[in-house]
């Protein structure tokens, strides 16, 4: 390798106005000379500058200006100091600069990064920040805590008490509980903002553009965040925001190897290929396998074809696995393999448990993954393998196909993502980002407050809704329910026919103060009757989604592996059980509390269920159990710790900030000491103090 000719190469590009081959020679030179453990020259150094990628800058070898640029960039990014490359400096400029922007850059530009450096500048009052997932409120929080949980109180769960400084991170469904406690919003970050188009996110546009509509109105500045995306259509929502197309700027190179036209439709040599690249176990694989039922054939591939491997961790995740879910789980072979599974449906504890053991050097090699590992964690691995170009029952857009192999490579960790595909790619396209007002959440908005934004026939729809909604509820219950955000549901035509019926038939609801019964053998009458009047695909048949309501009734009582179990008779495995879980949890929670709201007002006053609608939304755990779920707690270490007496989760008190503080009360040790506790027991109790405690060198540091 001569470096001097390549960097001469690289120089001549940069001549010719061609910045992006220019940088991606540079990096794939910077991963030889990374390989090699060779000191960079000055002259590479000196390329680093010319290409904006002020990070990868080697101070030993640099000159005195190279070192004043990698100086000039730094900044304070929450307890350490890190220099930015150009184009991450100009976005923090802009936004310093009191500018509102959406940011569309390669995944691994470091948007999220700009916040950290903006909070730390500015220390602003309040923080909103929308994510996506769960899974990714918690990475999110758990990067923010160890940077400014000094000054700010990070806030995730509902009902947490706001501080004076505050940081609140959620799903945009989370949103709509602080909207009469914040006053106003310093900075409202919208993470993955292109789920706010039907065409990217059918199911949760609406309640995003809602969120986004309500949160605007009280936002000082604006910061919106998006990978791949090429054009910004007008629209209501980005109309005063500066749009930033960033896609050519990237800090890592992908190696795309179009390995599938090596064996066409041959299912054989295609499941042949995936096993040898990842048999070694010698690099980190992330394996986009598109659908579930893919994950199930590259599962039964992967146990048929490499043997098991004995390791500290991943041989006690095993294990426990075992012990807590399901005895014959697949999970737990293919972990028995070095090998984890990413999915949106398992508990969320599973999922952020799989991802630091696929960060270490001895846990996972490989991942298998639907789509949720592109949007839930802001994890990368030196291969991304596309098994197959679905999502789902549809074939892949080139937009989801770009975020997928985006995940390839790292900074500092791996200069060059291998892109490995056994499936053809989708035709390559300049993705328009489309944004408009989703019908059925006009009925949610105001035709005063929110006219600007609307055409004169959804004014006129508004207006219509209005006056149906107010014929059964009054005109003054009605302004109230919008006022106080009280209906969660985004279907306003849902709502109407919800209310029409109650108002049509009172007798049929005489028995929704059933739901208030300790006996779940009460609800089926009226679950039943309020899931038919719900359109759309609630993933599963109502019986099975009420089967399990009533069987979770017990997850506080019940070993979980039992209560798994119990239910194959219905038909429902563990996967399935995942899924209606969170499909009580979140959505039937959601649509009985809409409905409690439309019952109190229609027919009678006296019996409201929000307490069984606050239990059913915590899948009838104690509240602090479900929400240290999020934080990385699982339920059944939660039952051992309140076994032992350190915590009584069962004090009406105990809340999730209440918890968090005895945790911080007691230590780590006092945990660790429960004799009942297991070895990944141990592992992950410490997992979660890391996340809820400061480094112990910040803390010696705060105690000086």
């Amino acid at each position: 390798m001569d470096v001097f000719e390549i960097c001469h190469e690289i120089n001549r590009l940069l001549t010719l106005k061609n910045e992006v081959a220019a940088r991606n020679l540079l990096i794939r030179l910077l991963a030889e000379l990374d390989r090699s453990k060779t000191p960079y020259p000055q002259v590479v150094n000196h390329m680093i500058r010319a290409t904006g990628l002020f990070p990868y800058l080697q101070l030993a070898n640099a000159s005195w200006d190279q070192k004043y640029v990698h100086h000039a960039f730094e900044v304070d990014v929450g307890r350490r100091v890190a220099t930015l490359h150009r184009e991450q400096s100009s976005v923090l400029a802009k936004l310093l600069d009191g500018k509102n922007i959406a940011v569309s850059a390669p995944t691994s530009f470091g948007k999220s990064f700009i916040i950290d450096a903006f909070i730390a500048a500015k220390q602003p009052d309040n923080v909103v920040i929308i994510v996506p997932t769960i899974a990714l409120m918690d990475e999110t929080r758990r990067r923010l805590f160890k940077k400014f949980s000094e000054r700010y109180t990070i806030i995730t769960a509902p009902d947490t008490r706001l501080g004076p400084k505050n940081i609140l991170i959620f799903p945009q469904e989370r949103a709509f509980g602080y909207l009469s406690a914040l006053e106003s919003i310093d900075l409202l970050v919208v993470d993955e903002f292109y789920k706010a188009s039907q065409k990217h996110d059918r199911d949760r546009a609406p309640s995003l553009i809602k969120a986004i509509l309500k949160l605007s109105k009280k936002a000082k500045q604006r910061y919106y965040l998006a990978p791949n995306i090429k054009k910004l259509s007008d629209n209501a929502f980005t109309r005063d925001m500066e749009f930033l197309e960033l896609l050519d700027f990237n800090t890592v190179y992908l190696d795309i190897k179009e390995l599938y036209k090596e064996f066409g439709d041959d299912a054989t040599k295609k499941g042949e290929k995936l096993i040898e690249l990842i048999s070694s176990g010698a690099q980190k694989s992330l394996i986009y396998a598109g659908t579930y039922s893919e994950i199930k054939k590259i599962t039964d591939l992967v146990i048929a074809e490499i043997q098991p491997v004995d390791r500290i961790y991943t041989s006690h995740f095993s294990r426990w696995l075992r012990q807590n879910y399901q005895s014959d789980w697949l999970l737990a072979d293919l972990v028995d393999r070095a090998i984890g599974v990413h999915n949106g449906s398992m508990h969320r504890c599973l999922s952020q448990l799989q991802i630091r053991l696929f960060e270490y050097e001895d846990g996972f090699d490989s991942i298998v993954s639907t789509s949720s590992i592109i949007e839930g964690v802001n994890t990368s691995a030196q291969n991304v393998i596309v098994w197959r170009s679905k999502l789902g029952n549809t074939n892949l857009k080139d937009f989801t196909y770009k975020n997928i192999i985006g995940r390839g490579g790292r900074m500092f960790k791996y200069f060059v993502g291998n892109i490995y595909l056994l499936d053809a790619p989708p035709t390559s396209e300049d993705t328009q980002l489309e944004i408009e007002f989703p019908e059925e959440i006009l009925g949610t908005l105001d035709e005063y407050h929110d006219a600007d934004q609307l055409t004169e026939r959804q004014v006129e729809r508004i207006i219509e809704y209005r006056t149906q909604m107010s014929s059964i509820l009054g005109d003054e219950n009605f302004a109230r329910i919008k006022r106080e955000n009280l209906l969660q549901d985004s279907d306003a035509d849902f709502l109407f026919r919800l209310a029409t019926d109650m108002k049509n038939s009172p007798d049929e609801w005489r028995g929704f103060g059933y739901l208030n019964s300790s006996n779940p053998d009460h609800w089926d009458t009226m679950l039943y009757r309020i899931l038919r009047l719900k359109p759309g695909n609630w993933d599963a048949q109502f019986s099975k989604l009420v089967t399990v309501t009533k069987a979770i009734a017990y997850n506080w009582d019940r070993d979980l592996s039992q209560l798994i179990s119990s239910l194959k008779k219905d038909g429902i495995d563990i996967d399935d059980f995942f899924k209606l879980e969170r499909t009580v949890t979140f959505k039937l929670s959601a649509l009985l509390s809409d409905t409690n709201e439309l019952h109190k007002i229609i027919i009678n006053p006296s019996v409201d269920i929000s307490a069984f609608i606050g239990r059913m939304s915590r899948a009838f755990l104690p509240s602090a159990v479900y929400h240290l779920e999020e934080y990385g707690l699982p339920r059944m270490i939660s039952k051992k710790i309140h076994a032992s007496g350190l915590i009584d989760f069962l004090d009406p008190n105990m809340d999730l900030l209440l918890a968090l503080e005895r945790f911080i009360y007691l230590g780590r040790d006092a945990v660790l000491a429960i004799k009942s506790l297991g070895p990944f027991d141990r592992y992950v109790v410490r997992f979660f103090f890391d996340g809820i405690t400061l480094d112990e060198a910040v803390e010696a540091k705060r105690a000086d």
